[in-house]
């Protein structure tokens, strides 16, 4: 019995002398917004104390347009996700992109409330003060969960909606979801997270999300862990996983009267493509467009081909 005792202290030291190592190789600190301000921001960057947060976001195009596109990223995202996308609507379109509470330069909501009440309140705080009284509203994965809700309490406000890859039903079919997504939500190792972060799990999170890994570049990978350092991103990261990702108001959704283009990639492995159906099914005026080797962030992967559909939406006249 000594004997197997003695085993067993030995092998927990074992694991604790290599969780200790583990933490000293991958432990990074925080990195100040100042810091990213420097790094990310730029002549287009513009900030807006509302709510208790700096909040990041750009507005671009043409300022004369009355009804702007409002870009809204998804979990673990930023407005940067829609870097490349916005430089080709941006021609013919005023775009407005942000960083969300938790997410980004902006940072965690000091109350660290997340959940699509807060959202939809928060946004609509946000097009107040940029006096946006009508708009068409796009939102990707989590920011798709959030358009489609801010929709059912400000459907006067909405004149159009996008949804890619959006949140909101449960897949018939198995998720495979992204690695970071699953780590942040088991316990005792989701707390590891917010001080042990390496790269290669943002990587691999990245390549799990798109359809091309060959895409997923060392920039882009930069990029988003830079974003995840963010003082307190971490945190806020996984005060959001514990909200879930599922909405009260799914079976509401049938009430949404607007417009609504549906976007989504083939190959998304984090929400599949059966979800897109149900949204389709639900909303009834309503189209859907499925990108062929295209994983759960269109706009990234596969810019041109979405920017060219968002366009070519925005231009039909609506009845």
């Amino acid at each position: 019995m000594r004997f197997l005792i003695r085993i067993l202290f030995a092998t927990l030291g074992f694991i604790f002398f290599l969780l200790l190592i583990f933490g000293i190789v991958f432990y990074q600190k925080d990195i100040a917004p100042e810091k990213l301000i420097e790094k990310y921001a730029n002549t287009d960057s513009k900030f807006m104390v509302l709510m208790g947060l700096n909040v990041h976001y750009k507005d671009e195009g043409d300022a004369t347009d009355t009804n702007p596109l409002v870009l809204i990223h998804g979990t673990s995202s930023s407005l940067l996700t829609w870097d490349s996308s916005a430089r080709i609507l941006q021609k013919q379109h005023r775009i407005i992109r942000l960083d969300l509470p938790g997410y980004g330069i902006t940072g965690p909501n000091p109350e660290r409330e997340y959940g699509f009440d807060y959202y939809t309140t928060f946004l609509d705080s946000f097009l107040n003060r940029l006096q946006v009284k009508h708009c068409t509203l796009a939102g990707n994965s989590l920011g798709g969960g959030i358009v489609w809700n801010y929709t059912l309490v400000y459907p006067e406000k909405v004149s159009k909606l996008i949804l890619v890859d959006a949140v909101g039903f449960t897949s018939s079919t198995k998720s495979n979801g992204a690695l970071g997504f699953k780590l942040a939500q088991m316990p005792v190792m989701n707390q590891l997270l917010k001080v042990i972060t390496p790269k290669f799990l943002v990587k691999k999170s990245l390549e799990d999300v798109y359809g091309d890994k060959t895409k997923v570049t060392t920039v882009l990978v930069d990029q988003y862990y830079d974003m995840l350092l963010r003082t307190g991103n971490r945190q806020a990261i996984l005060d959001r996983m514990q909200k879930g990702f599922e909405s009260n108001n799914s079976e509401k959704m049938k009430e949404i009267k607007t417009p609504t283009l549906i976007i989504w990639g083939e190959k998304d492995q984090l929400i599949p493509v059966d979800c897109a159906y149900l949204f389709k099914k639900s909303i009834v005026n309503s189209e859907l467009e499925i990108l062929k080797g295209v994983g759960h962030v269109p706009m990234e992967e596969s810019p041109e081909k979405f920017s060219q559909l968002v366009d070519q939406f925005l231009k039909i006249k609506s009845e």
